[in-house]
């Protein structure tokens, strides 16, 4: 079995009966075993419980019996997802800091649909984080070039699918936080639309601003992991009653799509080699079909900071019994963004929220009459060294970490459909990125596109030496 093959390409193989899912079990576990220690992906490997789950599925393959289209294949959950049996630390030194009363949702489904469950992932503490460091569990490492960002918060998740560790990962994203590791490790990431699937049994940061989504090495694999996870849920009052599309159904032409480049906010103050990637993946686009056209939006940069004071307030509420009864076992950037919450008055957050909904229906009005979807960077450079990204003051490291996510976070704003591909890599080896937007719920027009493109080029095929 290939070290890198795509969760697509697995399942197949499962199906077919070329691979059993013992094999392909053991196979992400020697990977881990041999790699984890550097890479510090995992945070629980849950190792003896996975090859119990895949004998189980291989003897149910044998009479015929499929549980879904994810049967046998290996994936990991970030350490916030509620797993019965494993410990939920959210990224802090507190092994059981979150538990709910079920299972999270989104797992128990992607198990449903025949999943193995190898265990929980590394995150930034609390979600609190867009560089991938983590000072209780050890930083993330990305696969290209260790000294430098995982991206965060889903930094496990990012790792493991980039490593081959794992055939896919659940991420969360509140501001970027499935974007930015897909993007800084060279993987795919989708943040679905607000509600489109369940948060329950997840620990909270931004109740108006959280997105739970797949993160594996293709739009294929990601569409895989979003049927499975998709859909109503009366556990999460928030999931949404509006039906799933047929997500992996990525064949159909893309010719005639609007695709928006943005003449405002996305392109400035980015990286040159950034920049060059994500335009040559827009006429890569146009070469397809696709009808690029520039567009001016509604200034994202107030629907930015209209969303980080929404999150800042909203978080410091979930949290604030931590950071007031136990401050000391906080990493000191945690306590630092928790304590700016302490400051937001009610009356600048509720005209937040006002405001956010009236920035989300002039968006509406103004974009999507105009184009089917934006393409964006994801990040505004290739991912830095993280000893330097962690250098300086508090403020100084907030504002750092502030930047790295401005091009994803209007888009939990607006809670609109979001998917991260590669599609380039800098002169040093480090991955770059393209941003796909679309309508809500429209992630199959996302996905379609997605996938297209991939299917014209070969980024997302590149591999890692991690060794």
């Amino acid at each position: 079995m290939p070290d890198f093959p795509s969760l697509a390409a697995v399942a197949a193989s499962i199906r077919q009966g070329k691979v059993s899912p013992v094999e392909v079990t053991r196979h992400c576990l020697d990977r881990i075993a041999r790699l984890d220690g550097r890479l510090r992906a995992f945070i629980t490997v849950d190792a003896d419980r996975a090859l119990v789950a895949a004998r189980r599925l291989e003897d149910e393959a044998r009479r015929g019996q499929w549980r879904g289209a994810l049967h046998g294949v290996p994936l990991a959950f970030k350490d916030l997802c509620f797993v019965p049996g494993l410990p939920t630390s959210c990224g802090t030194r507190i092994a059981d800091y979150f538990t709910a009363e079920q299972a999270c949702t989104a797992v128990s489904r992607l198990l449903a649909a025949g999943a193995v469950c190898l265990g929980k992932l590394n995150m930034t503490e609390l979600a609190m984080g867009a560089l991938g460091d983590n000072p209780h569990h050890g930083h993330a490492r990305n696969p290209w070039a260790v000294e430098h960002c995982t991206g965060g918060s889903s930094s496990g998740s990012g790792v493991a699918v980039a490593a081959g560790l794992a055939l896919g990962a659940v991420g969360t994203d509140t501001g970027g936080s499935i974007r930015l590791p897909a993007a800084a490790c060279g993987i795919t990431g989708l943040k679905p639309t607000y509600g489109r699937v369940s948060r329950a049994g997840a620990m909270a940061l931004s109740w108006s601003n959280d997105h739970l989504g797949p993160m594996a090495r293709t739009a294929r694999d990601c569409a895989l992991m979003l049927t499975a996870m998709a859909g109503a849920d009366p556990l999460d009052a928030t999931a949404s009653a509006h039906p799933p599309d047929d997500y992996v159904a990525l064949d159909a032409p893309v010719r005639g799509l609007r695709v928006g480049v943005p003449e405002n906010f996305f392109f400035h103050g980015l990286d040159a080699e950034m920049d060059a990637a994500v335009r040559r993946a827009v006429a890569a686009l146009a070469t397809l079909g696709a009808r690029v056209e520039e567009i001016r939006l509604p200034d994202p940069q107030v629907l930015s900071d209209v969303t980080s004071l929404i999150s800042r307030s909203e978080s410091t509420a979930i949290h604030g019994g931590l950071l007031r009864e136990r401050p000391q076992d906080l990493g000191a950037f945690t306590r630092a963004r928790l304590g700016l919450g302490l400051g937001v008055p009610a009356y600048d957050y509720l005209q937040a929220l006002r405001l956010r909904a009236r920035l989300a229906r002039t968006f509406a009005r103004e974009v999507w009459s105009k184009v089917d979807v934006l393409a964006v960077p994801v990040i505004p450079e290739p991912a830095p060294p993280l000893p330097a990204a962690l250098e300086g003051t508090l403020e100084e490291i907030v504002a750092r970490q502030g930047r790295f996510s401005r091009l994803t976070r209007p888009f939990n704003g607006l809670g609109l459909p979001a998917l991260s591909l590669p599609c380039g890599f800098s002169a040093t080896g480090l991955p770059l990125a393209l941003q796909l937007v679309g309508r809500p719920f429209d992630e199959a027009t996302v996905l379609r596109l997605g996938h297209a493109y991939q299917g014209a080029t070969d980024w997302h095929a590149r591999e890692p030496d991690p060794a």
